[in-house]
C-alpha cells in the first residue's frame, strides 16, 4: 500500500520586527557606542557574470535590506539619527540593466532608516558620525573587510585631535552579541523555518518517488531543485549532496555526477532556503525500492541512534548529551554486527568508532545552515533552551576501501537527519513527514 503523506504548508502572518531587533542589540552594547554592519559583497562568477547575490545574514537580520554596496550604522546613544543606512544611489541607466534600487529615499521610507547617505560618501560622512563615540562594534569574522574601513575612519579622526576631535577608544566584537540573539528564534522566525521544512519535506518525498536505477545523481538532484523553486524557495540552503553507492560514504560529496545503480543506496542531504532561513534534511533510500539485509542492519542502527539522540533534546539538558547517546547506540549496533570488537567503554574512550561515525550529532540551524551561536559557555557544554533550532543527524559510513571489513558491508553509507525546535517541555520535529522508517521509505520509493 502506498503511504500518502499530508503536507501542511504554513501560512505565516507574523512579521519580523527589525526595529525591535536593533533596539534589543542596542541595549546589549556599552554606552557611547556605534554598531557597524556591512553588506555582503558581490562575487564574480566568470567574465561579467556574478553569482546570485545573497545578503549577509547579520545585515539582513537587523534591516531586511537586500541590496549590495550598503552599510548599517546604529548609534544607540545619539540624540537623533540613531539608525543610518549608507546605500547605492538611484541610477536609471544601471537600474535598466541590473534591477531597481531603493536609493536613499527608499532606505528611509521602506526600511525605517532615520537618515540615509550615498555609499559613495561613506569615507567623508562616517568619521563625522563616529567622532566622540567611545566604542565601535563590528563583526570580526565577516569577510566584508569592514575592519580595514574602521581603522581608516578612526585614523582620519585622530589626525584632528589637536583641533579637539575625539577618536573612538575601543574596537569591540559584535559577533557574540548578535550571535546569541540569532541563536534563540523568535516566533516569526519559527514560522518561516516551518515553511522551509515543509518545502524540503515535499522535495524528499518527490525524489523518493522518482528515483530509479540508471538515473544520474544530478538528475535526482534536479527533482529537489524543482520542488524548492515551485514552492517559493529560490535556492538550496547549501550544495546538495546526492551520493549513490560508495559516494554515500563521502560526507561532503557534491559532484553528483555518477549513475545510480540497482542495489545501491543513495544518500541525499538537501534542504531549501526560504526567506533567508534554512532547512537541512538527510534521507537514505534504496535506488530500487528495497533495502538489502545488510543495508537494513546499518539503517536500523542509525535510525535507533536518531531516535534516542533526539529524546535527549530537552530544555536544560547539555548539548553534548545528544551526541554521546548517538555514539553509544552506534557502537552497540556495530558490536552486534561484528564490525567493532572489544568492550563498548574502551571503544568509546579510544574513539575507535570514528572510522564509521566521524562527525558530531548536529548543529544549530537558522539563517545559516550551520548557524551561529556557541556550543560551550565558560568551558562547559551549553544547556538547551526554548527557541533553539538544530539538526539531529547520526550516520554510519563504510567506504569500500576500509580495511578489515567484510565486503558485504562495503559501500553502505547511511545518515538520517531532521530539524528540531526546543520547546518548553521538550522538542518539536520540524520535518515529521519525511519518510523515516524502513517500511515508509520502501513504500514511498516503490509507490
Amino acid at each position: 500500500m502506498f503511504i500518502q503523506f499530508a503536507l501542511i504548508f504554513i501560512i505565516y502572518t507574523m512579521e519580523i520586527n527589525y526595529s525591535e531587533r536593533r533596539s534589543s542589540l542596542s541595549a546589549k552594547a556599552l554606552e557611547d557606542s556605534a554598531i557597524i554592519v556591512s553588506s555582503a559583497t558581490v562575487k564574480s562568477r566568470i567574465s561579467d557574470t556574478d553569482y546570485a547575490y545573497r545578503q549577509d545574514s547579520n545585515f539582513y537580520y537587523l534591516s531586511g535590506y537586500e541590496e549590495p554596496d550598503s552599510l548599517l550604522l546604529i548609534r544607540p546613544s545619539a540624540d537623533k539619527d540613531k539608525y543610518i543606512i549608507f546605500c547605492r544611489d538611484r541610477d536609471p541607466l544601471r537600474e535598466q540593466w541590473d534591477g531597481f534600487r531603493s536609493g536613499q529615499e527608499g532606505a528611509v521610507d521602506r526600511y525605517g532608516a532615520d537618515k540615509a547617505f550615498s555609499i559613495n560618501s561613506l569615507d567623508e560622512v562616517m568619521p563625522k558620525m563616529l567622532e566622540g563615540i567611545k566604542n565601535i562594534y563590528f563583526s570580526m569574522s565577516a569577510p566584508s573587510g569592514v575592519d580595514q574601513k574602521v581603522k581608516k575612519w578612526i585614523e582620519s579622526i585622530r589626525i584632528n585631535t589637536r583641533a579637539g576631535a575625539e577618536p573612538p577608544q575601543n574596537l569591540l566584537s559584535l559577533d557574540n552579541l548578535i550571535h546569541e540573539m540569532r541563536l534563540i528564534k523568535e516566533d516569526a522566525e519559527i514560522d518561516i523555518m516551518k515553511k522551509a521544512a515543509s518545502i524540503t519535506t515535499e522535495a524528499h518525498i518527490r525524489a523518493m518517488q522518482y528515483v530509479k536505477p540508471g538515473m544520474y545523481e544530478y538528475q535526482l538532484e534536479a527533482e529537489y531543485l524543482y520542488a524548492f523553486n515551485k514552492n517559493g524557495a529560490r535556492s538550496p540552503a547549501y550544495n546538495s549532496i546526492v551520493g549513490g553507492g560508495n559516494n554515500s560514504c563521502i560526507l561532503h560529496y557534491v559532484e553528483n555526477n555518477d549513475e545510480l545503480k540497482d542495489g545501491d543506496l543513495v544518500l541525499v542531504d538537501a534542504g531549501c532556503e526560504y526567506e533567508y532561513y534554512a532547512s537541512d534534511v538527510t534521507r537514505t533510500f534504496p535506488v530500487n525500492g528495497k533495502f538489502s539485509a545488510e543495508q537494513k542492519e546499518i539503517y536500523s542502527i542509525v535510525l535507533e541512534a536518531h531516535h534516542q539522540s533526539m529524546n535527549q533534546a530537552q530544555p536544560g539538558n547539555k548539548w553534548n548529551l545528544m551526541h554521546e547517546k548517538s555514539v553509544e547506540v552506534i557502537v552497540e549496533g556495530l558490536l552486534s554486527l561484528g564490525l567493532l570488537k572489544g568492550s563498548k567503554e574502551e571503544i568509546i574512550e579510544k574513539g575507535e568508532y570514528s572510522k564509521f561515525y566521524m562527525h558530531r550529532i548536529g548543529h544549530w540551524l537558522g539563517m545559516d545552515v550551520h548557524d551561529v551561536g556557541s556550543y560551550k559557555q565558560d568551558g562547559d557544554w551549553r544547556k538547551l533552551e526554548k527557541g533553539m533550532v538544530m539538526t539531529i543527524e547520526p550516520g554510519i559510513y563504510i567506504l569500500d576501501s576500509l580495511e578489515g571489513v567484510d565486503d558485504k558491508w562495503k559501500g553502505i553509507g547511511v545518515r538520517i537527519e531532521d530539524d528540531i525546535l526546543v520547546t518548553d517541555s521538550g522538542f518539536e520535529i520540524l520535518t515529521p513527514d519525511v519518510p523515516r522508517t524502513i517500511e515508509e521509505v520502501e513504500q514511498t520509493v516503490q509507490g
